[in-house]
């Protein structure tokens, strides 16, 4: 799984990290998660999607692990 898609929804809405976290209420802790893109709940992908006005598609992307 990456977040990459995250990254380049936040730089189109014009939204930083910073935002998140003070504006929206997002930890930091959640920030650093999806930065080196750890597992978060899908709730947290749904807060995303509500705050960013996007899709899941616009946040994550699944990438097959073959380990």
């Amino acid at each position: 799984m990456s977040f990459e898609p995250l990254w380049r929804t936040l730089k189109q809405k014009n939204v930083s990290t910073y935002k998140l976290i003070n504006e929206y209420g997002l930890s930091k802790g959640l920030i650093d998660n999806l930065k080196h893109n750890r597992n978060v709940t899908l709730l947290t992908v749904e807060q995303l999607c509500r705050i960013l006005d996007c899709r899941v598609e616009d946040i994550v992307v699944y990438i097959k692990d073959d380990t």
